[in-house]
């Protein structure tokens, strides 16, 4: 099926990141006073680059016979029609059918240059019954410059950027009162398989791996018992799919299972990373990949939630996004001829410290990247009162704007904590930054702390967990990295309320290990900010994006 190619303009407000990808719907496209070119797709992956198109959008009906379109080379008239809306002209119309739901009409003689160049838009007094290079001196209605178009990417005019062909543009979804089962791990790797266990309809799985046994055994029995099962992953994950994956995956595709890789040439996004599933009217969101190390509970530190009704339903249509473009084949297709890596297993085994627990919770706010994720993340650190307390496997850099806007709320006097993995393979980057982060504290005397987790109970920090006075709590596969918000498809929850704000506060508190040395909550508001800043702060409303 055909996806919508959305485009329209990104509004960056001051205090807010864009994230790499906007993309409304067309009922969505404001209207502006004279058409105007919304985005122009130079370099189809196709042979000579058939079903390149120009979008062009026409506020009200006009009749396109004394209207041209000129490239550097050449200028052709539009077609004899009358329209109005958003349109899409292009060489190859049977091909960019497939690529837009927009109106698709035939454009003579201009071929769009991969390497760049300028795209006009003309209207003439009167009609031009030729196609030839005289036909350029009509008035200039709108025009745009591109230079080096990648594969399968629109320009987009109104930013000057290039985006993924197909990519989506979800905004932040806001849901009411309900309940999670929230859960650790390695602690509780019985919550995902009892929740797939208990499946009567459906399970979508979408991960950037999978290699667990465990769970393939209960997608089978689901399957076998008539519940209908999909699998999405990621086609490349970093070190490549791993001779146990692929033997997985290919039990479950024998089993008339449906599973799905995503990526390749057409692929909208760097790495497809999420770890969610939705099961029947439920919704499991998890920081851990579906591997042992990851949900077998045998290596890794992580968060998961449970949730019910309509974060599972916003889940749900990120699945189907993400499974309705031309960047996903079946695993069947392709693993024809793939060789696989390596991948030594995870056995370890590990006690029970923090058992699940049923909360009720005020909202949840479910957060996709590249689409809304970095704003969101960013507006609820920005929100921050009295705490923030981060845990993550990595931090990219100092200057990552999630660290940007933690080191903000510490300088406003919020006491900030921030624990990395100290695994051999992040220890390096991650003490680089821990030691920028405690001389920030140092020079500044700012209420933050950074440390190097001490693993107890578990072998090695996977979370991507934020939490923020101690009620809002970010669960999901969102990394601290601009790849992970800009680059990448992610889906994370944030989880409002007290009670699954001390849930997770009181895991972080036992992996953050001697609390005695904490800053006491409110201590250095005044050496930061003077006495009225501390009354201010006190005065701050939480709000979030």
């Amino acid at each position: 099926m055909s996806l919508r190619v959305v485009l329209a303009v990104c509004l960056v407000a001051a205090s807010t990141l864009c994230p790499s990808f906007v993309a409304p719907s067309k009922a969505e496209i404001a209207p502006n006073q004279s058409p105007e070119i919304v985005s122009v797709y130079p370099n189809p992956v196709a042979n000579e680059d058939a079903g390149e198109f120009v979008v062009i959008s026409f506020p009200r009906p006009t009749n396109l016979s004394t209207w041209t379109l000129s490239d550097d080379e050449e200028t052709a008239t539009l077609p004899n029609a009358t329209v109005s809306g958003t349109v899409a002209f292009s060489t190859a119309p049977n091909r960019t059918e497939s690529l837009t739901d927009f109106r698709t009409l035939p454009l003579r003689n201009v071929s769009l240059a991969n390497e760049g160049e300028t795209v006009t838009l003309r209207k003439r007094a009167t009609r031009i019954r030729t196609t030839d290079r005289s036909m350029g001196d009509g008035s200039v209605v709108d025009s745009t410059t591109y230079a080096n178009a990648p594969e399968s990417e629109l320009w987009r005019p109104d930013s000057s950027s290039w985006v993924p062909l197909g990519a989506t543009d979800r905004s932040i979804v806001h849901t009411g009162a309900t309940t999670a089962r929230v859960f650790v791990l390695p602690d509780n790797p019985t919550v995902p398989i009892e929740t797939l266990r208990s499946a009567d309809d459906r399970i979508l799985l979408a991960g950037y791996s999978f290699a667990s046994e465990r769970v393939a055994d209960e997608l089978v029995a689901a399957a076998n018992r008539g519940v209908a099962v999909r699998l999405l992953v990621d086609d490349a994950p970093v070190g490549g799919v791993t001779r146990q994956q692929a033997v997985t995956l290919d039990r479950l595709a024998d089993r008339g299972i449906e599973v799905e890789v995503i990526g390749g040439a057409r692929a909208r996004y760097a790495f497809h990373h999420p770890k969610y599933a939705v099961v029947d009217d439920r919704g499991i969101v998890l920081t851990e990949n579906w591997k042992p190390s990851g949900v077998g509970g045998h290596a890794s530190r992580g968060w998961g939630a449970v949730v019910r009704g309509e974060p599972a339903t916003e889940l749900v249509d990120i699945f189907d996004a993400d499974t309705a473009w031309h960047d996903t084949i079946s695993w069947s297709q392709f693993r024809k001829g793939k060789s696989f890596t390596s991948d030594p297993p995870a056995d370890e085994s590990y006690p029970t410290r923090f058992e699940p627990k049923t909360v009720p919770v005020e909202s949840v706010s479910v957060l996709t990247a590249p689409d809304n994720a970095e704003e969101g993340v960013i507006s609820l650190l920005q929100s921050a009162n009295r705490s923030i307390s981060v845990q993550q496997m990595a931090i990219s850099e100092p200057q990552q704007p999630f660290v940007q806007a933690a080191l903000a709320a510490a300088r406003r006097g919020v006491e900030v904590r921030v624990l990395l993995s100290s695994a051999w393979y992040v220890e390096g980057g991650n003490g680089r930054i821990v030691n920028w982060l405690n001389k920030r504290a140092d020079d500044e005397e700012l209420p933050l702390e950074a440390k190097l987790a001490e693993p107890n109970g578990y072998e090695k920090i996977h979370a991507k967990g934020v939490i923020v006075d101690q009620r809002h709590v970010v669960v999901g596969s969102l990394n601290w990295n601009n790849n992970s918000a800009r680059e990448n498809r992610e889906a994370a929850l944030v989880l409002h309320g007290e009670q699954v704000g001390t849930y997770y506060t009181t895991v972080f508190d036992a992996d953050w290990g001697d609390t005695d040395d904490r800053f006491p909550i409110g201590v250095g508001v005044v050496t930061a900010l003077g006495l009225t800043g501390a009354v201010w702060l006190a005065k701050r409303e939480v709000k979030f994006a």
